[in-house]
């Protein structure tokens, strides 16, 4: 199996390192790849757009080239999961923050997102979060400048939600995450990712 992690901006590592984490928890043979270019998702099976600005992310993606690729792929299947900054890629709707910036979204999931909807920075917080799909307890969700998402429609569904906002949305095999899985040693949101990939495309 192997896994891509966007390393265009933002937190690419933490993710490579979650996900080979994971990988051995579930005892599956696989990789987990850096991806800065679209030929690099010739026979991936599964990737993660990380957290970062996704302002800076969606027009390096543009202008890579990779933007087109990414949702070519998509809609042949591939597995996708996209924490904070990748949450907000993935929608369909931005907020008017996005429109005025003229920020590039995939529009893969049915989803009106909200940027920085808990503050900035310093408004930083933690909170456990039950997460449709996980067993085990409650998940340690880590909230950095994270966006939330304000409406869903369509096939998209709320996974996780905070104080009644929707911070976790899954739409067939796309995760969309308001938190940072990568940024704790907990691994359930991968190992739940990988297994999304191991179903194959359709």
């Amino acid at each position: 199996m192997r896994i891509g992690v966007l390393g265009l901006q933002g937190a690419v590592s933490e993710h490579l390192l979650s996900l080979r984490r994971a990988l051995k928890v579930l005892g599956m043979k696989g990789e987990a790849l850096w991806v800065s270019r679209k030929e690099q998702l010739d026979g991936l099976e599964g990737l993660i757009l990380p957290g970062g600005e996704s302002t800076t992310i969606g027009k390096l993606m543009v202008t890579t080239g990779i933007f087109d690729r990414i949702q070519e792929e998509a809609r042949k299947g591939l597995p996708l999961m996209g924490t904070c900054a990748g949450m907000i890629l993935l929608a369909k709707e931005g907020d008017e923050e996005v429109r005025r910036t003229g920020q590039p979204l995939l529009g893969l999931m049915d989803m009106k997102v909200i940027r920085n909807a808990f503050g900035r920075q310093r408004e930083s917080f933690e909170a456990d979060l039950r997460v449709e799909g996980l067993k085990g307890g409650p998940f340690r969700g880590v909230f950095i400048r994270a966006p939330i998402v304000e409406r869903l429609w369509g096939e998209a569904r709320a996974i996780a939600e905070f104080e009644g906002k929707i911070v976790g949305v899954r739409q067939g095999k796309m995760l969309a995450l308001s938190f940072h899985p990568e940024l704790t040693s907990d691994t359930r949101i991968h190992e739940y990712f990988l297994q999304l990939c191991r179903g194959g495309r359709p």
